[in-house]
């Protein structure tokens, strides 16, 4: 109330003639997203999500907005075949989930790979800059090159409107959190120049004992448009992370297994605050140019550049003695640095053979990876879980210098990928064939866990698709489709031979529907993939010596249905059903399943808007989403519990107390509304607990 009055009527009228700037913004924000730069994750052309013969989500601003969204995985809460509960609720620093089975560590950003070092230097890009995120289910190489085969993410960014939008936001709530941002974008003057600039500060306790996240980010974007047929953006995008949270695990006894001590809490801490910290810089420099050759014909060549670094200073669990109270632990460092350049040229036009309409595609990508890479790791003081002392690591005396597992090495990876698709339409029928060839080399020098390494690999790979999808007059759409993906392998034999790559094949079946009215859309689709050259244990070498004898494989069912049940009234359900299993092992696995697979994943979420009466400009939104069961180690010795957990959104249009207060919102969201506990866990002695109740209050204000 006391916000609403602050605003005065001369301020900002509530007109009719506002209300219709208002509607051409929100019309404004599909060209965001449709303009000449977008492509399809899963096509690389502009077909929608409803004629794509392979599964493809979208999660759009809207379902952002309503679910309050502060992070990817956050984000993709509400998605099939997704399980964003690896790490527990106290890590905040990795975009880390499976999709369909398969550990995803790699996002892309508007297209190009955010590209991953595989330590711990991930790009993670903030919700707070992005207008949607596309979940492309699957195998993606024969577009991509190097991924796992349960699919991947694009993460696409807010761009540049030639309509003037502003907002500024703040919000507070659990943990003592302080969050500000901005968002502003329109043409600039009368030039043939449009911006788009966002930022965030934001500061909180961590959920874990005695630690913060803390970040600030600016990305900038500018277009220019040179010519009808030509435009150019310049984007940037600069993020600091000074701090974030903890990494540290604790073990199963004590959270979901007994433990004759007693029992962990939520903020349970077992590494040390003199040893605790994750500091990380990232810069992301790129441009696109669109240029349209004729009618027909369009070239697009999208580029970007990374520095990025990052300093951790950490605790590990070595055991947990018989008394199931003390812990061993040892204490890491890593130091980081990442250079990288990605870039993909797309060259793409329509050809007709008699009723056969072409959507050509012809890529050529590259990307480039120059890595430094220190590690070092020492025993330190143990750890009474139930009588925690978290400050007993004298950082005077930790000597961190050529330890046990000393590392200092430079890795590099440079692929250089061609492909080419043809989207082929006859009539009612959508067929797509593509297939790419790709150059991969990899290099590792230096030390690495006190050992001197100097490993090249070099190899060549090609990866196919082919689909079809049939659009009946009732909306109706099913579809079949089949694809390939590959990922190097960088180890070696005992025998000094290279790895050949990791591939994958996924089969795919199932149907889609969007209503007439466009108010009710859905799909059904069942896959089964098979990822085979999985490195396992070599039965005639040591430990830790491979050979690639590993398979898995994935077999799922996915449905989703979203309807507009009326105007008021917004209905989603989210269906998982996988069976993934190690086929072929060497290491007495075959038979199991990976951790971080629960059988069973199930969600729905409501929206209710009230636009007449006392309470006019309210939304109401809740959701609840379930996670089955899943395994405990990969010995499948126990399980880790499923969880319930419920989401909660209340926001309130300030218009309807005071005209003066037109543009400004409040809102109050509530994550896992019951405090639901919830674990996940690598193995017995690393397990996490997922996130608690959070509370978050915001005002937002538009103009």
């Amino acid at each position: 109330m006391a916000v609403a009055t602050a605003f005065s009527t001369p301020l900002i009228a509530a007109s009719a003639d506002e209300a219709s700037v208002s509607d051409q913004v929100q019309t404004q924000g599909d060209l965001v997203i449709y303009n000449n730069t977008y492509r399809n994750t899963a096509t690389k052309t502009a077909l929608s999500a409803e004629e794509t013969p392979q599964g493809y989500s979208i999660i759009d601003q809207a379902d952002l907005d309503m679910r309050n969204a502060d992070s990817v995985a956050e984000a993709l809460r509400y998605s099939t075949g997704v399980n964003t509960e690896l790490r527990g609720g106290a890590v905040t620093r990795l975009d880390l989930f499976s999709i369909r089975g398969f550990i995803n560590y790699q996002n892309a950003y508007d297209g190009l790979p955010l590209i991953f070092n595989d330590w711990n230097l991930q790009p993670q890009i903030d919700a707070k800059v992005l207008e949607q995120v596309e979940v492309f289910k699957g195998p993606t190489s024969t577009l991509y090159g190097s991924m796992p085969p349960g699919g991947m993410v694009n993460l696409i960014s807010k761009q540049p409107q030639t309509e003037s939008a502003h907002s500024v936001e703040l919000a507070t709530g659990s943990r003592n959190k302080i969050e500000a941002s901005f968002d502003s974008t329109g043409q600039i003057g009368e030039s043939d120049f449009s911006y788009r600039v966002v930022g965030l500060a934001r500061e909180e306790d961590s959920q874990a004992d005695t630690a913060q996240d803390k970040r600030t980010l600016i990305a900038p974007s500018v277009d220019w448009r040179v010519s009808e047929d030509t435009l150019v953006n310049f984007n940037l995008y600069y993020q600091d992370d000074p701090a974030m949270g903890v990494y540290t695990t604790l073990p199963a006894e004590g959270m979901f297994r007994d433990n004759p001590n007693g029992e962990f809490d939520q903020s349970s801490f077992s590494g040390d605050k003199n040893w605790n910290t994750y500091e990380r810089e990232v810069t992301l420099v790129g441009y696109k140019i669109n240029h349209k050759l004729n009618d027909n014909w369009t070239v697009l060549q999208n580029v970007r550049y990374m520095d990025a670094s990052a300093y951790q200073e950490n605790t590990y669990i070595s055991s947990l003695e018989d008394d199931m109270r003390t812990l061993n632990r040892n204490a890491y460092l890593t130091d980081e640095t990442s250079k990288a350049i990605a870039l993909d040229n797309q060259l793409s036009g329509i050809v007709y053979t008699g009723n056969v309409e072409h959507n050509l595609l012809v890529g050529l990508d590259y990307q480039k990876l120059e890595s430094d890479i220190r590690y070092e790791d020492q025993a330190i003081a143990t750890l009474d879980l139930f009588d925690r002392d978290n400050n007993q690591v004298d950082r005077a005396a930790l000597d961190m210098t050529n330890t046990a597992y000393s590392s200092d090495f430079t890795k590099e990876t440079e692929q250089t990928g061609f492909y080419l698709q043809d989207q082929m339409k006859i009539g009612s029928l959508v067929l797509i064939a593509g297939a790419r060839y790709d150059d991969y080399k990899g290099t590792e020098k230096g030390k690495k866990y006190s050992q001197e390494t100097d490993t090249k690999l070099t190899e060549t790979h090609t990866t196919g698709r082919v689909g079809a999808l049939y659009q009946l007059d009732n909306g109706l759409a099913p579809f079949v489709s089949y694809a390939e993906s590959y990922q190097p392998e960088t180890g070696v034999t005992r025998n000094k031979e290279a790895f050949e790559a990791s591939t994958g094949q996924q089969w795919e079946a199932g149907i889609k529907y969007k209503s007439v009215d466009r108010q009710v859309t859905g799909s059904l689709v069942a896959y089964q993939i098979t990822k085979d050259n999985v490195p396992t244990r070599d039965p005639n070498g040591s430990a830790y010596d491979l050979i690639q004898a590993g398979e898995v494989e994935s077999k799922g069912i996915e449905a989703e249905l979203q309807a507009q049940v009326s105007d008021n009234l917004l209905l989603s359900a989210y269906y998982t059903r996988q069976d993934v299993e190690i086929t072929k092992d060497n290491n007495g696995l075959q038979g199991k399943t990976p951790v971080w697979v629960p059988e069973q994943m199930l969600s729905a979420w409501a929206q209710y808007d009230i636009y007449t009466g006392a309470l006019a400009g309210t939304t109401l939104s809740s959701g609840i989403r379930h996670i089955g069961e899943a395994q405990m180690d990969a010995a499948n010795s126990d399980t880790v519990p499923s969880a319930t957990m419920m989401d909660l959104s209340v926001a309130y249009d300030l218009a309807g107390l005071s005209p003066g207060a037109y543009g400004a919102t409040a809102r109050i969201s509530v994550s896992n509304v019951f405090d639901e506990v919830s674990y996940t866990c690598y193995d017995g002695n690393n397990c996490w607990f997922g996130a608690e109740r959070t509370v978050e209050a915001s005002l937002k204000y538009d103009f």
